[in-house]
């Protein structure tokens, strides 16, 4: 180890060891996210029934615990690889649903995937370029989380439509809360693994776009 080596400063070190985290994570995040588009087309073709789409979701949903206990190994890419596969392939009869059910289906999954992007770009990118610390929305965040969940099982029983609308406009407003608050942490050295990093970003694009089709196919939809 040369002089220079010896002598770098601490928060150089920092610096490089963030931009690394960074580009690791943005790098899989393209990864797995690209994966699941192709995940989903395939059960569209299969044409794989709702039922077995719910049973890919529990999958995936499960697979996050072996993602948070493997990551610090290489097991971890292969399970994050296995999450995201099972995510996407869970997408594919939801997609299939609104296209068969509304008129403009086509258009609803195409304004939910670029409302979708749209948001995370601008938030993500607003977090990376002012590399502000949003910590203080962790509180707030967990509780409204909470309090979504206890509100969607309640509509499961209840089925008031203007509540479902209400639950998938709370959780878009979460979810873009907590790109900001991954985002953060990454910049401001919360997060040093990318792994785990990448799939707190994917559930929260994930979950942006299940309830923006939500939101489009009551407001937009034409049967």
């Amino acid at each position: 180890m040369n002089e220079i080596e010896l002598n770098m400063p601490h928060s150089q070190e920092a610096v490089l060891a963030t931009n690394k985290v960074i580009r690791n994570t943005y790098m899989l995040l393209s990864m797995t996210l690209f994966f699941s588009a192709l995940c989903a087309a395939a059960t569209m073709v299969m044409q794989v029934s709702q039922g077995v789409g719910f049973m890919l979701f529990i999958g995936g949903l499960i697979m996050t615990f072996v993602v948070r206990a493997t990551a610090k190994s290489s097991k971890g890419l292969i399970a994050v690889f296995v999450f995201a596969g099972l995510m996407g392939g869970a997408l594919g009869p939801i997609i299939s649903l609104y296209m068969l059910a509304y008129a403009n289906g086509s258009a609803i999954v195409a304004q939910a995937l670029g409302g979708t992007a749209f948001i995370f770009l601008s938030l993500s990118g607003y977090a990376l370029t002012t590399g502000k610390n949003f910590n203080f929305l962790g509180g707030f965040l967990f509780t409204g989380m909470l309090v979504a969940i206890v509100a969607m099982i309640a509509n499961i029983f209840l089925q008031i439509p203007a509540l479902s609308l209400a639950i998938s406009s709370a959780v878009i407003l979460l979810m873009s809360g907590l790109i900001l608050f991954d985002t953060g942490r990454i910049i401001n050295g919360g997060e040093r693994n990318y792994i785990m990093a990448t799939i707190s970003l994917y559930l929260s694009i994930f979950n942006i776009f299940i309830h923006l089709l939500n939101l489009l196919g009551a407001l937009t939809g034409r049967n």
